[in-house]
Order: structure tokens, then sequence, then C-alpha cells
């Protein structure tokens, strides 16, 4: 499974680094396979690992902030295994005949 998440503190400021950041190292830790991007984090993993990261993630940042708001985005295939995030990429380079920046 692959998983997209963005988790946003509310209310708590314009600049939102130190959230992220406390976030990003339970993702770092979790062992899963993952992408940060300036707008959300992609994770790889069983639906299990991939459910009790994010639970984590959000468990953490709630206790610094009041509220969040939490966007995911799931893309689940019975037909193809782990890892499918650099074979994703990979095809459309090719298609494209181009490294992607990544």
């Amino acid at each position: 499974m692959l998983a997209e998440f963005s988790i946003i503190p509310v209310g708590d400021g314009i600049s939102i680094s130190s959230h992220v950041a406390k976030v990003a190292k339970i993702i770092d830790e979790s062992g899963l396979n993952y992408r940060i991007n300036p707008m959300a984090t992609v994770v790889e993993g069983e639906i299990d690992e991939v459910f009790s990261l994010i639970k984590k993630c959000h468990q953490r940042m709630m206790q610094d902030v009041q509220r969040v708001s939490i966007s995911i985005t799931i893309d689940d295939r019975k037909d193809k295994k782990s890892p499918r995030m650099d074979k994703k990429l990979a095809s459309v380079e090719e298609k494209i005949g181009k490294s992607l920046r990544k």
C-alpha cells in the first residue's frame, strides 16, 4: 500500500516546520519506505503498518496543538507487491525519456 498524508496543525501560527519536524522523526524511525515533499509525505508498507504510523503521527501532533487537519490518499493494489514507490516513478521517467527531479 502507498499512502500520501499530511497533518496540519490548525490555529498555531503561520510556520509549522517545528511540528512537521517532530512528525518527520517518527516517520524516519518507522522503518517504512517514505518520501517527504513540501506538501505531504508518501509512505509504503502493509495496511496495519501504514495506519499505525499515521496514528502515531497524529498523536504526536496532538500533544502540542488543540486541533489538526489530516488528509490521506491511499493507493492499494492486490496485483503488485512492494516496493512500488520507486517503480511508479521509474515507469513515468521511462515514458518521458528522462529523470525527474526528486
